[in-house]
């Protein structure tokens, strides 16, 4: 009976692994970068290499990712402490003695853990990869405490010169046009926690990525944003960031 029942479970996992979307980007000096799609505000980047994990998060966010079925991270970033996006356990399933994690000083301070990051603060972690904590909060009357401002992280990741922006979870705040050069930016979508579609297409028109992934987006209509960046020259992705 155990066998079986382990038998299965390695067929759920392998078919969960199976569906998670990968989309491949080229550096610009050729170099693989590879984003996998997880759940929510979790994902994956492979950069030549380098094992990147965002907000991971195993089962306070269906379905259940069992994190030990990935390889050990080398960087981990954490943009806030909500439970879907700051989960202790999967952390310690991707980690080793050599992984660096990078977080807001609010998140440091609940576990001693990693290296914090104020916003503004950049990082060198290797002659080819670049870090900077940029802003990420609320803005709509009473909802400010939901995210405060200076609180949490969004993040530029910068991979051998191609710029990727996770923005953590905010709304359309004016510090996004302070952002250039954005190849790929990930946009939540589902207020009252983040932005309404509105707002995001105001925040994409803004920052001008070349890539959009909206995530974080729970319930919301995706297919309403295609329409409204339609003819925006932005390529918008949907993937299963619920």
């Amino acid at each position: 009976m155990r066998i079986i029942t382990a038998l299965l479970l390695s067929l759920v996992v392998t078919a969960v692994m199976a569906q998670r979307r990968t989309d491949t980007f080229q550096t610009k000096s050729g170099k693989s970068v590879k984003i996998t799609c997880i759940k929510h505000a979790s994902l994956e980047i492979n950069f030549d290499g380098t094992e990147i994990q965002v907000d991971p998060v195993g089962d306070a966010i269906q379905p259940v990712t069992n994190y030990f079925d990935f390889p050990k991270a080398n960087i981990i970033l954490i943009t806030h402490q909500h439970q879907d996006h700051f989960d202790r356990e999967a952390i310690g399933a991707l980690r080793n003695e050599a992984t660096v994690i990078y977080e807001p000083q609010s998140v440091y301070n609940m576990w001693f853990n990693g290296m914090p990051l104020n916003n503004g603060d950049s990082v060198q972690v290797t002659d080819n990869i670049m870090l900077k904590a940029v802003p990420a909060y609320n803005t709509t009357p009473g909802r400010e405490q939901m995210h405060p401002k200076g609180r949490d992280n969004g993040y530029v990741l910068t991979l051998d010169g191609l710029r990727i922006y996770i923005a953590g979870d905010t709304e359309d705040i004016p510090e996004m046009a302070e952002l250039k050069d954005i190849d790929i930016a990930f946009l939540p979508c589902n207020q009252p926690y983040t932005m309404t579609p509105q707002q995001l297409v105001k925040a994409a028109k803004t920052i001008k990525p070349k890539v959009l992934f909206p995530y974080h987006y729970s319930d919301t209509r995706m297919a309403q944003l295609s329409l409204m960046l339609s003819g925006s020259g932005i390529d918008v992705r949907i993937r299963d960031y619920k």
